[in-house]
């Protein structure tokens, strides 16, 4: 009996990682490089197509930077390939984006039991005895898509992903721009910053609102990531929505004119670890591409920006998995195929790459033979794994980024005198946190 892997982004790569470190043979399979999505540029394993940053990684009172550390501790893959390749951010995990997935790429291809097979799979796999993952992505061909529908009563949902411009950093003129972090958080070279005046700000919310962009076929419906929307789409919700937003100029010093203080600011965190490239902190975007260069170029500092890569779009699609799935993640219809990753309905690389790790876990647990037992909810991993079997409200079911509103509530603690102290603020994440961390090494323990 061997486990297949279909899809080799962060939730596959994760997915076969853990079976084939539990000694069971794994083949993965990748349509790439025969065919590619319209968001991939290389034929390597976990290529980040979005952004270099997994955001925080802060595991006292962040959500996101306690799922790295769980993640660590459970012997994720991902982690610590990123650990490897880590570029300054700040208080953020940032990595050299191609060093990441290729070091991700050579380690799934010298473990001695996870082979690959090149090739597109168009249909779910018949129960021939081996155990499947679907981990093909918000990406998945169109064939594979049609499939899937058949199997669950069209049981899907789409939204619409941006892709933020990356900016060659030797052409930023730093007469305008400066080197700061906010509130000077982390290294100072961690962000360069582009200070615009009121006037300036609104020049440019008004080429953003009048700019041509990316236009939809008739038949698609654009449903955004509240997360991840377009520079333009925010510009639309408000004038001045994006300074309390991407824009925001707070916890920022303009040394140039330590007097003013900025109206909007524009960010740019580095790219890959020789920080040659900068990527514009926010601004996703659809419009098209002239369009990009003459409005980006407006923000001064970039006046002669040379851009790397400029923004794009791309269609994703997740399944109804609180309806579809049981909570090892199995079809319901189909038991012998499980799904993992941003098609399960999580949202972001660490969460996919997490979905991916329990995925594995469950699945090498019902080839093995062993009860496979499921992460506490109070854990980021559990935490993430009971949004997608939450059926509250399965009409309005949307991807979702791990935070501490999927945890159980702490409500607070009774002191030495007997009294109930409710916990609030950060001191209200960091019990989060340390709760999460004693559960989730007490779960490891017993896999």
């Amino acid at each position: 009996m061997k486990a297949h892997v279909i899809g080799v982004g962060l939730a596959g790569s994760e997915a076969a990682w853990q079976l084939a470190q539990k000694g069971i043979d794994v083949v993965v399979h990748e349509m790439r490089p025969q065919k590619t999505s319209p968001a991939h540029k290389t034929d390597f394993c976990a290529e980040l197509v979005c952004s270099n940053s997994l955001r925080s990684d802060d595991y006292t009172n962040s959500a996101i930077g306690l799922l790295h550390q769980e993640m660590r501790l459970a012997g994720s893959l991902i982690m610590a390939c990123a650990d490897a390749t880590r570029v300054p951010a700040g208080g953020a995990l940032a990595v050299d984006r191609d060093g990441f997935a290729q070091k991700v790429t050579e380690k799934l291809h010298q473990h001695s039991k996870i082979s690959f097979v090149n090739e597109e799979i168009t249909s779910l796999p018949k129960n021939d005895g081996d155990k499947y993952i679907i981990a093909s992505g918000p990406l998945t061909s169109p064939a594979l898509i049609k499939s899937i529908l058949e199997a669950t009563d069209n049981q899907f949902l789409n939204f619409y992903d941006a892709i933020a411009p990356v900016v060659f950093k030797d052409s930023i003129n730093f007469d305008k721009a400066w080197y700061q972090s906010r509130y000077d958080k982390g290294d100072k070279f961690d962000y360069i910053n582009c200070p615009l005046t009121r006037d300036e700000y609104y020049n440019f919310v008004e080429e953003l609102l009048k700019a041509e962009k990316t236009e939809f076929h008739d038949f698609e419906k654009a449903e955004y990531f509240d997360g991840c929307l377009p520079i333009e789409v925010m510009a639309e919700r408000g004038l001045e929505t994006l300074v309390f937003g991407p824009m925001k100029p707070v916890g920022l010093t303009n040394p140039h004119n330590p007097k003013e203080k900025p109206y909007a600011v524009v960010q740019l965190r580095q790219d890959n670890k020789e920080d040659t490239l900068r990527n514009m902190v926010g601004f996703q975007t659809k419009m098209k591409y002239g369009e990009q260069k003459r409005i980006f170029k407006m923000i001064p500092g970039l006046e002669n920006a040379e851009f790397a890569r400029l923004g794009g779009i791309h269609k994703n699609t997740f399944i109804k998995s609180p309806i579809l799935l049981d909570n090892q993640l199995r079809l319901k219809t189909k038991p012998h195929i499980r799904f993992a990753g941003q098609i399960t309905g999580c949202e972001g690389y660490v969460e996919s790459a997490a979905v991916g790790l329990a995925c594995g876990y469950f699945t090498a647990c019902e080839m093995l033979g062993c009860k496979a037992l499921l992460p506490p909810d109070t854990t980021a991993i559990g935490a993430m794994l009971k949004h997608l079997r939450d059926d509250t409200n399965i009409d309005d079911f949307q991807p979702m980024n791990i935070n501490f509103g999927l945890f159980p509530m702490i409500q607070g603690e009774v002191t030495a005198n007997g009294k109930f102290r409710k916990i609030k603020g950060m001191e209200r994440k960091e019990a989060y946190c340390k709760r999460a961390l004693n559960d989730i090494e007490d779960w490891i323990k017993n896999i």
